[in-house]
Parts: structure tokens; C-alpha cells; sequence
């Protein structure tokens, strides 16, 4: 932590946390409000600009960063530039009043911070956002029978992921720590139609807002599905900079949400969008009065098994090809070259 806004790793002024001994923290554990721990330290009052997380370099033994993926058992190194040396740069200004604590959560988005690079290789492109620690935001049950086919649960704002996770193993989520407003509840599952739930209300950094119980917990309508892949160039040509491609549909007087996204591979491009659901999504508005009563949304946009598909990267304009049909078939040649 360092007041100075331009003060690099190498300068003064920097007040350090260090966990000693250095703690392997699983990411994934850490969903549905959870938290670990990092340590706290005195500060001199004052206005803060900057906030660093440095993290060890592999070697040595054990892999200090890694990854394993998806129906994987192995346990990949990650490779984090600059995160072992400067540090991760997280955006994020906060003030200290003398005699008051400020308490920090950094919020990080284990889903799309980690991109591949070709050959089996894993690089961190980090997306932490740092928040205060009231707990507020959005739970519910989903039914445990869907525990096996890869849940995820969203919370959207005008067709952009702010927060996601994954359910427990008794089926419950929380979309923890929520800037108040109006948020679109996405979840998906294997070989299951997505249940979208639009407008759901956090009122304040206090309260929670419940959308299944459970006794009553969401269950979601079987569907067959499909594939969407192909390649992002990116011209020119970027080593740091990554593509993430987003599959979408709009509803009527409702949400444009996020189905699924992935991150393009940094050094191929190449993405595939697997398990996207062919038939149309089960679909309600935020009601207090639970059970939340879903009908299949026939008039989303553009359709039953057809996705607008955007690709993007920062610093370049974000492209965008509709419909993208796989209700008759996988797409696995849809391609973006993307421009600043």
C-alpha cells in the first residue's frame, strides 16, 4: 500500500502485509461469501492510491501458482508475470481515519483471470476487484441433482458478469458483496436450459435478497446442446492482451445477459463455447413471493439455440456476429479479427 499514485515496487513509502509462512490459497474455495484471511497492519491516516498483491514464483518443491483444469487431475504451473516482482496493480483509492479500521476484500474472478497460451500453458491475466467487506447480495438453492453438471450462477448488469459462482454441496449460492442496484441472475448447467431471473433487487451493503429456499430450491429444464468455436486475431497483434468471447441473448422488455464466456487461447486465439444450451431459457422477473415461477422465454432474441456472439480485449473495439444458430448443428468456424 502506498499513498503515492506514481511510486513504483522499487520506492518508498510502501507498507507491506506478509504471510508468513507463505499460505497456497485455493480460489475456488473460496465462493459463496467466503473469505481467507490475509493479515492487517497499521497505516498512517491518510488518502491511499495504490494496492499491490505480490505473489511467490514457482519452484523450489510445490508449485507456489497453478491451475488445474477442468476434468483434469493435474496440477499445471501458471505463470504470473510481473505478480512475483512489482505485483498485481489493483485498482482500488481508499482513506484511513485515525482511530477507525478500513477492511479490504479482494474479490478475485478465478474464472477469467486465467487464460491458456498454447501447449498445455496457463498464464494469470488477474481480475480482482477490491470491495468493502459488508456482506450483502443474492442467494438461493439450486437442486442438488444438478451438483454434477457444472453449475455456475451469475449476477449481470446490462449484459456484463459482475459476479459469479458456484453452489455448495447442498446446493446453496451467494453472490456476496453487491454494489446496491438491480442486478439479472443467470444459471447454467450441462445439457440444461438456462434460468435467467431478471431485476433482482439488492437494496442496500446490509441486505440479502433470496430467490429460492431449500425446500423449494431452483430446478432447471433439460436441453440438448452444442458448440460454438473458432479463432480471435487481434491486430496488431498483442503477447499480454487476451480475447474473451461472450455468447448472448436479449429478452423482451427484459436483460440482454451472458449465457457463457471464455477467454480466447493468448497465443492461438482459439476459443470454444462448449454445453450451450439449444433450447430457449427458462425465464422469470424478481418476485419477494418465492417459488419464483419460470416459463420457457420463446421470445428471446435472436431465438431458441441461437446466441449473439461478442468478442473482445482491452483496447480494442469489441465486434459483435449474430444470430450464431447450433440449434441444427455445432458452429465451430466463427472467427473475429479484432481492431483497436
Amino acid at each position: 500500500m502506498n499513498q503515492s499514485a506514481s511510486a513504483s515496487d522499487t520506492d518508498a513509502g510502501w507498507t507491506d502485509i506478509t504471510l508468513s509462512p507463505a499460505k497456497k490459497i485455493n480460489l475456488l474455495n473460496l465462493s459463496n461469501g467466503v473469505l481467507e484471511a490475509l493479515g492487517d497492519t497499521p497505516l498512517t491516516q491518510g488518502h491511499y492510491s495504490q494496492l499491490r498483491l505480490v505473489l511467490d514464483a514457482n519452484g523450489g518443491a510445490g508449485l507456489a501458482n497453478s491451475v488445474i483444469a477442468t476434468g483434469s487431475t493435474t496440477e499445471a504451473s501458471l505463470v504470473t508475470p510481473s505478480a512475483t516482482q512489482s505485483g498485481i496493480k489493483l485498482v482500488n483509492e481508499f482513506d484511513v481515519v485515525a482511530g477507525q479500521r478500513v477492511d479490504l476484500v479482494l474479490d478475485f474472478n478465478a474464472c477469467k483471470s486465467v487464460v491458456t497460451t498454447g501447449n498445455g500453458k496457463y498464464l494469470l491475466k488477474p481480475v480482482v476487484k477490491v470491495i468493502p467487506t459488508a456482506v450483502n447480495g443474492i442467494s438461493g438453492f439450486v437442486s442438488t441433482a444438478l451438483l454434477g453438471s457444472h453449475v455456475t450462477v451469475s449476477a449481470q448488469q446490462n449484459g456484463a458478469i459482475v459476479s459469479a459462482t458456484v453452489p455448495s454441496a447442498t446446493g446453496e449460492f451467494f453472490l456476496a458483496r453487491l454494489v446496491p442496484g438491480s442486478y439479472d441472475v443467470v444459471i447454467n448447467a450441462d445439457d440444461r436450459a438456462a434460468s435467467v431471473i431478471a431485476a433482482v433487487p439488492v437494496a442496500s451493503t446490509t441486505s440479502t435478497t433470496a430467490l429460492s429456499t431449500a425446500t423449494l430450491p431452483i430446478t432447471m429444464a433439460a436441453s440438448a446442446s452444442g458448440s460454438i468455436g473458432g479463432v480471435v486475431t487481434l491486430a496488431p497483434v498483442s503477447a499480454t492482451e487476451a480475447a474473451y468471447v461472450a455468447a448472448k441473448q436479449s429478452f423482451a422488455a427484459g436483460p440482454t445477459v451472458i449465457v457463457k464466456y471464455q477467454g480466447a487461447d493468448l497465443t492461438t486465439g482459439a476459443y470454444t463455447l462448449a454445453k450451450l444450451p439449444t433450447a430457449a431459457a427458462q425465464y422469470a422477473t424478481y418476485n419477494a413471493t418465492l417459488p419464483l415461477v419460470f416459463t420457457q422465454s420463446l421470445g428471446s432474441t435472436p431465438g431458441a439455440g441461437k446466441y449473439t456472439l461478442d468478442a473482445s480485449a482491452t483496447g480494442y473495439t469489441l465486434k459483435s456476429l449474430t444470430p450464431v444458430d447450433i440449434s441444427l448443428g455445432n458452429q465451430l468456424n466463427v472467427n473475429f479479427s479484432l481492431l483497436p
